[in-house]
């Protein structure tokens, strides 16, 4: 691994990218707090060519948004807080809005026969086809991105109700994703104009804790072969993100099968994409299985930060939610408790959950990821607590690929 870019862990108030969100308030969540969740640091947001303000929301379409949107209340115990669809005039498609702390996930679904997201749906299956930045001046960022050579999708425009203009555009980025900017300083509404606050119906069980994660700590793409240091120009060039890591040969190999991947993110590392692609290998990677059946380069997981990764495993697999397996033989291996030194719940309890834990010279992370979430092999969740470390688990990764490479054979995909 090469680490390329970690400044001061710290965070810089006065900046645009220092500032909390209204959904960041909203969660209750301090600079500090955020910070410790997912490893923010300083940096001089006025020479940002592209300044980000924060992760806005990921769109995902679904078969059937209605049962996925109550799959992330009662599993997940994210909060439904809007809602668009034909009883509000929406006559195209479903629109959930959940959110769990600052995270943000819009749950879509087509209703009429030719709704183009349908079409999307059958081509791809379930999975994130939008991850929208929140940013403090969309033409700005939007004349950057031209500028640079960017394919803008959607100019900027404003979209007004009774509770004030939001204004948006959107640039492409890999295989059909996009990166919808907004900004939303001028409105107070639920989420945007044509959409309407909803509670759920859903009851949660006795005891159940407020919430099980509390922001989105990366979102991770997958392309093609060869393409991956084309993405990473990308990010560099139209949206100013920095090289934060890279990881390459034995890093990111197993006896069978191999991928590399480099990390962008923004300045603070608010918003972070690593960036993965496929490597000669004697077998299928997990990111040729990705590609095989999403059909086209798109994001693979989403890391939720916790604080309490504990918890969040117990509570999860109570509601049924799959995680990868990992051998007794990780944790009883000695030479893993003299690397990662004391962490703070014994490597026991660890064991118990099939928790994954690494260190790095900032500190050090806990980490678990699940199965994939649909029927298809493409998108999963990551659950990452951090204390300190600004890395991505690099000391898991051979456990964590044969694990990934366990269920492909079982699928029969290795």
């Amino acid at each position: 691994m090469t680490t390329i870019s970690q400044p001061t862990p710290a965070i810089d108030h006065q900046s645009p990218t220092g500032a909390l969100t209204r959904q960041e308030r909203s969660a209750d969540l301090d600079i500090g707090a955020l910070g410790r969740l997912v490893g923010l640091v300083d940096y001089d947001a006025s020479r940002d060519p592209f300044p980000v303000v924060a992760m806005d929301a990921v769109v995902f379409v679904c078969g059937n948004a209605t049962q996925t949107a109550h799959y992330f209340q009662s599993a997940w115990g994210m909060d439904l807080v809007a809602y668009s669809g034909p009883e509000v005039g929406e006559r195209d498609h479903t629109s959930f809005v959940l959110t769990s702390g600052s995270a943000r996930f819009v749950i879509q679904g087509g209703v009429a026969p030719t709704s183009a997201l349908l079409d999307v749906h059958r081509g791809h299956g379930d999975g994130v086809v939008d991850l929208a930045l929140e940013v403090g001046d969309v033409d700005v960022c939007i004349a950057h991105a031209r500028s640079q050579g960017a394919r803008v999708l959607v100019e900027p425009h404003d979209e007004t109700d009774e509770f004030g203009t939001v204004r948006m555009a959107a640039i492409a980025t890999y295989g059909h994703t996009r990166h919808t900017l907004v900004d939303r300083s001028r409105y107070t509404g639920p989420y945007l104009p044509g959409y309407v606050a909803r509670t759920s119906t859903y009851v949660r069980r006795p005891g159940a804790p407020r919430r099980l994660f509390q922001a989105l700590d990366h979102a991770v793409g997958n392309v093609e072969l060869g393409r991956m240091n084309h993405w990473v120009e990308f990010y560099n060039k139209v949206m100013g993100f920095v090289n934060m890591a890279e990881f390459v040969g034995d890093d990111i190999a197993t006896e069978y099968s191999a991928l590399m991947s480099k990390v962008v993110s923004n300045g603070n590392h608010r918003v972070k994409f690593p960036l993965n692609e496929p490597a000669p290998g004697k077998r299928r990677s997990q990111i040729d299985e990705y590609l095989d059946f999403y059909t086209e380069p798109g994001c693979q997981h989403l890391a939720l930060a916790t604080g309490d990764i504990l918890g969040t495993v117990d509570a999860l697999r109570a509601e049924g939610v799959q995680f990868l397996d990992t051998p007794d033989a990780y944790y009883d291996d000695p030479a893993l408790r003299e690397r990662i030194g004391h962490v703070r719940v014994p490597v026991e309890e660890l064991k118990k959950r099939r928790i994954l834990v690494d260190r790095d010279e900032d500190g050090y992370l806990l980490q678990i990821f699940t199965k994939p979430l649909g029927d298809r092999p493409t998108i999963f969740f990551e659950l990452i607590e951090r204390h300190g470390s600004l890395g991505f688990g690099k000391g898991n990764f051979k456990a964590l690929f044969e694990s990934i490479e366990r269920e492909q054979a079982a699928r029969g995909n290795l």
